[in-house]
Formats: C-alpha cells, structure tokens, sequence
C-alpha cells in the first residue's frame, strides 16, 4: 500500500470518480436506487497514493463546477454506451441503452475540468467520453469494422488485446511499449479533436489517446483498474498532487 503521508508534498489528492445511479440488490434489500461503481476504480485510486471520492449524477446544474473545484484530478469510469445523439448519430442496432443522466453528467465534470486545468483520467466509456465531449465521434460497433467481437469479453469478464504503445508521450512514460491488456468494449474512439492517439492494438483501433501540452487528459480503451498495479493510475494521482501542490 501507498503511504499517503501527512506533509505538504507527499499528502493524498482527492481523485472524483464518475459513477451510476440505478437499481441495486444487497442483503435484503431489491431494487434500491443506488450510486455504485466497480470498487477495482476506487482501489486503484488508493493504491497510487490517492483518495477516492465517487460522484453520482446529479440533476443540480452547479454540482459538476462545485465537485470539481474541490478535487484534484477526475476519473471517467467505464459502462454502458453513450447516447449517439451526444455526437449526432442515429442508434446502431446493437446500441440499446445508455442513461442520459450519467452521460450529460460526465460532459458537465469534463467541461470543468478543462475550464480548471484538472487532470483527467478517462477508463473505456471514459476515454469515449472525453473524446465526444471534445466533439469528436465513435465507432458504434467495432465488429462491423474489425471483423469480430474479440475485444468484447465475455458479459461479466475481458477478453485479451495486445497493444502498442507510441515511443513518446505520457502514456508512454507510464506503461510498457508493448502490453497485453483486459478489454471489455463493443465500441472504440473514431474522430478525436484535441488528442493524439497514443497507442493501437492489432485490429488498427485506438486504445490510448492523450491531449497535448502540460495537463495530463489521458484516456485509455481497456481496462487498468482490474490489475494489481497500473500506471496510468499512478500517472493520474501524480499529476493532481503535482497541482495540488501548486495549488498550496
């Protein structure tokens, strides 16, 4: 574990973390509206030395820029499909559900973030996200373009990708050259206004996007927070120390 410190240079920055709400099952309870997430997000958070603070949709129009002025640096989590009218698109038949509330919240945090110079971290449907809140599009549904449902895991596991890494940026500094990744996505990243797309997998998709210039807006297709130790973590709760820091 991250010794998380008490001074002003090695204390812990608080990292948001987007959530859902929906209907949820524990104990006796069923079908309680709940505001969940996968722990493995939060985990992850902690063990590269940060606090994690979830933050579930909310309908109040100031809640992104009051929750984003008290953080450090944002985390997008994965999930469901983005609704493709976010960027002017019909439905593919496979798209099915999305849940406005999560997807207009999320564009809030991003818009905030930006306007602020946050560090962003953006996980699957995170890194489509940014990429839609720049304006940019998706692929609806990678197999139709691929040729097979290889990066779609199985319903409650991954599927293993083999991806490359460009030889410079942030990304870069942070993980291998070449890495094997879980995937557990139908859909990828197509036009990307404002990022570099920073690493690939065989089938040609985008798996790893970064903005250019001093702030760290990272996003990455597959999914980190199922490992053990992952550096785009620790590149996340490094920078939002950093600016912490900065910040005094």
């Amino acid at each position: 574990m991250t010794d998380l410190g008490t001074g002003a240079q090695g204390s812990a920055p608080v990292i948001g973390i987007s959530t859902y709400r929906q209907q949820a099952h524990w104990g006796d309870w069923r079908h309680i509206p709940a505001d969940l997430l996968p722990a493995d997000y939060a985990m992850s958070v902690e063990r590269a030395g940060g606090v994690p603070v979830l933050l579930p949709p909310l309908a109040w129009p100031d809640g992104a820029r009051v929750a984003v002025g008290r953080i450090d640096g944002l985390l997008i989590a994965g999930g469901a499909d983005i609704n493709p009218a976010r960027y002017g698109q019909d439905p593919h038949p496979q798209v099915t559900v999305w849940y406005d509330d999560r997807d207009a919240w999320e564009l809030r945090l991003l818009a905030e973030a930006e306007e602020l110079a946050l560090p962003v971290l953006g996980i699957c449907r995170g890194m489509q996200m940014m990429a839609v809140a720049a304006g940019g599009t998706l692929v609806q549904h990678l197999p139709d373009l691929v040729g097979h449902a290889g990066h779609g895991g199985a319903p409650a596991g991954y599927s293993s990708t083999e991806v490359t890494v460009d030889g410079e940026g942030r990304v870069a500094e942070l993980i291998a050259p070449a890495v094997t990744v879980p995937s557990h996505h139908h859909q990828a990243v197509d036009e990307h206004p404002g990022y570099r797309i920073v690493a690939r997998d065989g089938d040609g998709v985008a798996q790893a996007m970064e903005a250019d210039g001093d702030r760290f807006a990272v996003g990455v297709q597959w999914h980190p927070e199922t490992a053990a130790d992952s550096g785009v973590f620790d590149g996340l709760v490094a920078a939002a120390r950093e600016r912490a820091a900065r910040r005094g």
